[in-house]
């Protein structure tokens, strides 16, 4: 396949660094309003998404029926639990298990708990758990000593013997580790245990030694049991206390390192003085810890949740935005929305988005309140479920080019209406490469999203949220907070300048406040946005090297396979994993011409992607090495993120491609085949494209390959 290649100067951050045809094409600008660029989302069923509703694509009828929420019922019951446990006098440290006989026994109002072990007497172990039982007599005496030494450590502040292990034997059958996995930890809070293949190995706990920093040395062991406890009816409260930063250092040490598992709030002791009121710190396990990831379904016997789906209108307004405005308007979360993509700020666009827990009804009475807000919502419909990123056939795009005219230094005598035909003739036959757009990056920005994903899988999670929070040209209420942040770190009063509107800013900023701004704290921030929101600037990231590798790809072996390319096999079953599917072309295949161009794909860096087997996969191993991702495994298990990576094709193709001359006033188009002329005579520099472009394609790279400029 011979074609004439031109590579630009641009730097790679550009992503059009190629051309894939060889024509001259010409000048224009896009998006000079919103009303220019006009994306129209497709659903899988080839509809078009608009605000005129297509019955094909309803799934369900509208409905008024009010939805069954569980979540909703358990957080009512855990307030009413709350309130209960609020309005009893507290106990010094002292374990409340509903439902246990004794229990004011063990607890008593006047001395509170004497003995440790009483606190636990409601916890059920395994039968005959006694530790002895469990461990040679030699074994049990070793265990003593060790955990005597470890108790030294920590009593004279010499450390806690962190990197110590101590070894109690090779167990093979499971229910008796974890019988002495609990035995254990029930004799000696202080100590954790973990299990390598069948050995039980046992080391001094940090978070005791953390605990004791703050609290007497018997109620941090006494918290640890009850961690251990894993009892969802119980309730453990901390002594009461008359200092407010001491309690908030006891709640910041419990959200920290247990928050995932239970949750604290402090009640006022009764009989307070008033001046100085005492408050007591009680901790709970979080309901859906409780319940697990699994629940049967006694557990859970109410109907399943309710889904809405209806079509969005945004008008220069970026998606996850106007998710937010929704979010606040319908008192929900941002993650309980779903959407197929992201679309363009700077545009009207139209998407399917699907809402968990509100209904139809619920909805459709927000819409003038949304209205005025710039967001129009239609088609409001029940779904069966929510949406997935990806889960649409592509985008259809009605856009306007101002400003046409011929490139500077172009032979005049050319004419400006055969540049366009042209271009538009090899664009429709031959397509254009396939790079990622601007705005997959943050388009004019400081701080773009692939610096933030870089910082992310490099795991500098302070440096990423300081990324974040880098401020834009401007004086404007965002720039002024983020300004305010970086200056003095007060979250506090940051999150009061920032507006409501900024929801990912917000929700980061409520996050480092309750956990601080240290690593771990900036790991928890990052955790409180939606899980698509954090991908997303790993995806910038990765996107940016996929456009430097086919800028290089190109650039060294041209437009045709060669040995060592990656193709898609059109053999393959599609339920197939992307691995299994991907063939590597050898040099018989190249021989043969068995492959097109067109049919050449490149991996997305990626934990299980596999890289071609010719000179592009030393680049992407030193570009990687480059960037200080050598050793990177593509997991990051603080964010809770896993990037397998993917293949994109080299080159893209519209559909539907059509062009016209917008007459005077944008109003009556001129024929696609005539001069550019209007009716008075003068030239006419606004031209009209549409056409279609299947998912993660992009009209930015499309029209910058049509008109050879940038746009």
């Amino acid at each position: 396949m011979e074609e004439e290649l031109r590579l630009s100067d641009g730097s790679v951050s550009a992503p059009s660094t190629c051309w894939l045809n060889p024509h001259t094409g010409f000048f224009g600008t896009i998006k000079n309003s919103p009303s220019d660029f006009v994306v129209t989302e497709i659903s899988l069923c080839g509809c078009m998404v608009s605000d005129v509703h297509s019955e094909s694509c309803r799934g369900a009828e509208e409905t008024d029926q009010e939805p069954c929420v569980p979540f909703r019922k358990r957080l009512k019951k855990a307030e009413e639990i709350w309130d209960n446990v609020g309005s009893v006098e507290s106990s010094s440290g002292c374990l409340s298990l509903g439902g246990s006989e004794g229990l004011e026994d063990s607890c008593s109002e006047a001395t509170g708990c004497n003995s440790p072990g009483s606190v636990f007497r409601s916890v059920k172990l395994a039968p005959g758990s006694a530790l002895d039982s469990f461990l040679d007599v030699a074994v049990a005496d070793s265990l003593e000593r060790f955990a005597r030494l470890v108790e030294a450590w920590i009593t004279q502040e010499e450390g806690d013997g962190e990197g110590t292990v101590f070894s109690l034997g090779v167990f093979p059958d499971k229910s008796h580790r974890a019988d002495i996995h609990r035995a254990v930890r029930q004799k000696y809070p202080f100590l954790k245990t973990l299990t390598i293949g069948a050995e039980i190995l046992v080391k001094p706990d940090g978070n005791y030694s953390g605990l004791s920093r703050l609290l007497s040395r018997r109620e941090a062991g006494d918290f640890l049991r009850f961690l251990d406890s894993r009892d969802k009816n119980s309730t453990f409260t901390f002594s009461p206390d008359g200092s407010k930063d001491h309690r908030k250092a006891v709640h910041h040490f419990v959200s920290k390192r247990f928050g995932k598992m239970v949750e604290a709030k402090s009640f006022p002791e009764r009989g307070g003085d008033g001046g100085h009121q005492r408050a007591a710190i009680t901790v709970r396990f979080r309901e859906r810890f409780a319940f697990g990831k699994k629940r049967s379904a006694d557990d859970c016997p109410e109907a399943p949740a309710t889904y809405t789906a209806f079509t969005l209108r945004k008008e220069n307004t970026e998606t996850l935005d106007a998710i937010g405005i929704l979010a606040a308007e319908l008192g929900v979360v941002p993650s309980d929305f779903s959407y197929a993509g992201i679309k363009d700020k700077k545009a009207v666009s139209f998407q399917t988005v699907v809402v968990k827990n509100v209904t139809p009804r619920r909805l459709d009475v927000k819409k003038a309140r949304l209205q005025s807000k710039g967001l129009k919502v239609y088609n409001i419909r029940l779904a069966p479920q929510h949406l997935r990123l990806g889960q649409l056939w592509g985008n259809h795009f009605n856009i306007v080019v101002r400003g046409v005219r011929k490139h500077q230094g172009d032979d005049p005598e050319a004419s400006l209406s055969d540049r366009v035909l042209e271009a538009i003739h090899n664009v429709k036959e031959k397509g254009f490469v396939n790079f990622y757009g601007l705005q997959r990056f943050g388009l004019g920005q400081n701080v773009q999203a692939d610096q933030i994903g870089l910082a992310l899988l490099k795991e500098h999670l302070v440096q990423a949220v300081h990324l974040f929070f880098t401020p834009e040209e401007g004086n404007n209420p965002v720039n002024k907070a983020k300004r305010h942040f970086l200056l003095t770190g007060d979250v506090k009063a940051t999150l009061a300048l920032m507006p409501d509107y900024k929801t990912r800013e917000r929700l980061m900023l409520r996050a480092l406040n309750r956990y601080g701004t240290d690593q771990e704290g900036c790991a928890q921030a990052w955790l409180s946005i939606p899980h698509s929101m954090r991908l997303l600037y790993i995806h910038s990231y990765c996107s940016k090297v996929w456009n430097q590798a086919v800028s290089y790809r190109v650039k060294t072996y041209g437009l045709r396979p060669v040995e060592g390319d990656l193709v898609i096999a059109e053999s393959a079953e599609a339920s197939s994993s992307q691995n299994d599917r991907v063939h590597v072309v050898t040099a018989e295949d190249q021989k043969a011409n068995l492959y097109s161009i067109d049919q050449i794909v490149l991996p997305m860096p990626g934990n299980s992607t596999q890289y071609p087997s010719n000179q592009l996969d030393q680049w992407y191993q030193e570009t990687l090495a480059r960037d200080g991702l050598k050793t990177c495994k593509f997991r990051l298990p603080a964010l809770h993120l896993n990037i397998p990576g993917c293949y994109r094709r080299l080159l893209a193709h519209p559909q539907h491609l059509a062009w016209q001359w917008l007459g005077d006033g944008d109003v009556a188009p001129v024929s696609r085949d005539c001069h550019p002329v209007d009716e008075c005579g003068a030239v006419s520099d606004s031209l009209s494209l549409t056409f279609s472009l299947r998912p993660s394609c992009y009209a930015t790279e499309c029209l910058r390959e049509v008109m050879k400029s940038s746009v």
